[in-house]
């Protein structure tokens, strides 16, 4: 067995082997749960090592997005239609038949910008609402759930799915190895090998904003919220052997299926639902509510129509508006706002600095990115590709110059927090574990999606080289249910001889 190298600043060799340790050779504790206040309770920006991973992890390619690359979008308007005042205070959803201006980027996860749209990879779903309050941006997928549920783990997920540093194609070695040790992904793989894990177009595809996030009322009383996004056009998958060939004919066959059905006046619509839960049953559900790998059971919460959603504008220019186009689950107004969700926490912080890495410290000043139905007033100024719009206006605050002022309400209510800082799980409820709702979802299938669900995970599982990663990995689906275990390792078995 070789030892690898790393090459230090003075030319001399240091080896791999050893405690990792942070960019500055600082001996890292815990590379597996961030710092928390207390049990349960916000990520702390005391956490050096989940900042510097963050924000190293978004600056390692130029110019395109590490993740979700590959996208396509359009204008359209949001809808209410039903009542949820007594949930929320924010205006864009103060009464029936309101509408708010929207723009919505779809995208794959993994692939680079020119990979094709027909692949086995979650989609990107982020939704940008530009209200009178200012924008409100949702940023989601087409699962209700993740791989990882702690925000210190994504730049280590990501690597997996990516080019290998030696080879310089995804490993399933690398892909197995990880999953395999992160039982936790095990939920959010049975999704994505199902049949749902490539999905005929954008059109036919199901939303949501998986997270869970604070409504606030006017009276302060706080709700748990989940979003969903129902597709009015039903739902269409591919097989492996359609995506196989629509990926070879037309590499952007999804971009183009948007684009043309909006030309056409074939407008995609959704029907949006949240789950509600009241802030109080919170810390005795079943399950940790802010558990990005975990459901709400619709027999607990079940989904309630607030509104619908139609796309009904294409981009006139796709640099300008779909690749500059920026979204910030960290960009909420009032009545909405954060949850304890370590994944949710990691990425406030994360979006937002991809963001001025990428597009530049400007970008909220694009057109696609700017309020449509208000004007920011800020202070910040100067920077790359500042357009000089305050003009001589002074740049702090408080003046005496007539200048902006803060309002004294915060968007979101407040958390009670206790206990000690430190590298913390998320809090066990009683039914947590990492293989209970992976088990649910492999019982709710049909016979036929069982089996394609089998053959397509064993295919990709057969190409691992190493014994111990294929038995580490089929052993976490056997502890989500015995048949599914017993059936997957049979099929792997018979693809490697």
């Amino acid at each position: 067995m070789t030892t690898e190298a790393y090459v230090t600043t003075n030319g001399q060799a240091a080896t791999a082997a050893g405690p990792l340790t942070t960019e500055s050779g600082a001996p890292v504790a815990d590379n597996q749960n961030s710092e928390t206040a207390g049990l349960g309770g916000p990520v702390l920006v005391q956490d050096q090592l989940l900042l510097e991973k963050l924000a190293h992890f978004n600056r390692e390619r130029i110019p395109e997005r590490i993740v979700h690359a590959r996208g396509a979008g359009a204008y359209g308007t949001f809808t209410v239609t039903a009542d949820v005042s007594r949930w929320t205070r924010a205006a864009f959803l103060s009464e029936v038949g309101k509408q708010t201006e929207t723009f919505l980027r779809f995208s794959t996860v993994a692939g680079n910008l020119g990979s094709a749209d027909a692949v086995r990879d979650p989609r990107g779903f982020a939704l940008k609402f530009y209200t009178e309050e200012g924008n409100y941006d949702l940023v989601g997928n087409n699962t209700p759930v993740f791989f990882i549920k702690d925000a210190i783990k994504f730049p280590d997920f990501i690597h997996t799915q990516k080019r290998d540093p030696y080879t310089g194609s995804q490993e399933a070695d690398n892909v197995w190895d990880f999953w395999g040790l992160s039982p936790e992904a095990t939920h959010q793989v049975t999704w994505l090998f199902g049949d749902r894990g490539i999905p005929a177009s954008y059109r036919h595809m199901n939303g949501y904003g998986s997270h869970t996030y604070q409504w606030n009322n006017e009276a302060g009383e706080v709700f748990w919220v989940k979003y969903h996004f129902k597709t009015d056009q039903g739902i269409k998958n591919l097989t492996v052997d359609e995506a196989v060939q629509v990926s070879g004919m037309d590499p952007d066959s999804h971009q183009r299926d948007l684009r043309e059905a909006i030309e056409r006046g074939d407008f995609p619509s959704w029907t949006v639902q949240v789950q509600i839960m009241p802030a109080d049953e919170a810390a005795n559900y079943r399950f940790n509510p802010f558990d990005l790998t975990k459901v709400w059971p619709h027999e607990d919460y079940p989904p309630i129509e607030i509104g619908k959603l139609e796309l009904n504008r294409n981009p006139d220019n796709i640099f300008a508006e779909v690749e500059q186009a920026i979204f910030s689950p960290a960009h909420f107004v009032p009545g909405i706002g954060p949850s304890p969700d370590k994944m949710l926490q990691g990425r406030l912080f994360a979006y937002g600095d991809a963001h001025r890495y990428r597009v530049g410290i400007n970008a909220d000043h694009l057109p696609v990115n700017r309020p449509h139905a208000t004007v920011a007033r800020t202070n910040n100024r100067d920077g790359h590709a500042y357009d000089g719009r305050h003009g001589r206006a002074k740049n702090y605050e408080p003046n005496s110059f007539g200048g902006p002022v803060e309002t004294g309400r915060p968007l979101w209510q407040p958390l009670p927090v206790t206990g000690m800082t430190g590298n913390t799980e998320a809090p066990s409820h009683a039914e947590d574990n990492d293989f209970v709702q992976a088990g649910n979802l492999y019982r709710l299938m049909s016979e036929e999606e069982k089996e394609r669900l089998i053959a397509n995970l064993a295919g990709f599982i057969a190409k691992v080289s190493r014994d111990d990663i294929v038995e580490r990995a089929v052993a976490n689906f056997r502890q989500a249910d015995p048949d599914y275990g017993k059936r997957l390792d049979a099929a792997v078995q018979a693809l490697r001889g």
